[in-house]
């Protein structure tokens, strides 16, 4: 199972200028998050990206992309359909193989010495099937991420079969549908922010495209078909996504970036000065 391709989608009116922001990244060097985003995918073995973006934006991306530009295929959603469409945008770019793929507003860090999105495109080549990376994420933070309940998977305690896929359920709902036996109590599987995915979702999307008329079109239906289709599992992934479209995601963002870096014991020493200099 060789995943070459990855696909960005960035499109999403409150993503597009997400992704323009500079952070400094865990080297020291300062960097766009759509660099971050590139160089996760390029350290996965991808070798092309696409990038999916609104109308009037593929300048501002070719020049936060840097010196990665060259290796983009730019995308356009013509018009915003939703997220489900915005993907599916990217069907006769990815064709009929798997591909990896990125949402634009999340940044990651690894907790091991394997990076979030390597940890994923290595488990899908070995269960060769659509895998979604997912973290165990306490319900109150339901309300901004899809969530799946399902089983794990024998002998594999990263690994989950999953039998539904909910798009920011309640609490209640979390509660009742969602529950995945060994979480902590109060914690669900929401979706990390990348994901290896088959032609199939494709397909799906099409199909729910056909129906959706002028409504948006979502991706958490397609992937509960999915579910039911074909082979789907979840990877409880090594690291943390930071979602940088949040109150204060940049700030933690950059923080976890730097606590991780090169730059980590200047940062620390910040950090302890900006805390002693606070008034009591």
């Amino acid at each position: 199972m060789k995943i070459s391709k990855a696909v960005i989608t960035a499109a999403g009116r409150e993503q597009r200028t997400l992704p323009l922001h500079a952070l400094v990244d865990r080297d020291g060097i300062q960097k766009t998050a759509l660099q971050i985003i590139i160089e996760e995918a390029l350290a996965a073995g991808v070798e092309d990206i696409a990038v999916i973006h609104a109308p009037g934006d593929q300048t501002a991306y070719r020049q936060a992309a840097g010196s990665h530009a060259g290796r983009l295929h730019f995308i356009e959603q013509a018009a915003p359909r939703g997220y489900g469409h915005a993907l599916l945008c990217a069907r006769d770019y990815v064709g009929p193989q798997p591909f990896l793929h990125f949402v634009s507003d999340h940044l990651y860090v690894n907790a091991g010495p394997r990076r979030c999105a390597q940890q994923l495109v290595a488990a899908a080549q070995v269960v060769h099937c659509a895998v979604s990376a997912v973290q165990a994420t306490r319900e109150s933070m339901l309300p901004f991420y899809g969530t799946v309940g399902g089983r794990r998977v024998p002998q594999s305690p990263d690994l989950y079969q999953i039998e539904l896929v909910r798009e920011k359920p309640t609490p209640t709902q979390a509660e009742q549908e969602l529950m995945v036996p060994g979480l902590r109590a109060g914690h669900y599987l929401c979706f990390f922010g990348m994901h290896v995915l088959t032609p199939t979702v494709m397909d799906l999307l099409d199909e729910f495209l056909q129906q959706a008329g002028d409504a948006p079109l979502a991706l958490s239906p397609a992937l509960a078909a999915l579910a039911e289709r074909e082979r789907y599992l979840a990877l409880e992934i090594a690291g943390r996504r930071y979602n940088i479209g949040v109150k204060y995601g940049l700030l933690q963002a950059q923080l976890a970036l730097s606590l991780e870096g090169n730059d980590r014991a200047e940062v620390l020493a910040e950090l302890v000065e900006v805390l002693a200099a606070r008034q009591p």
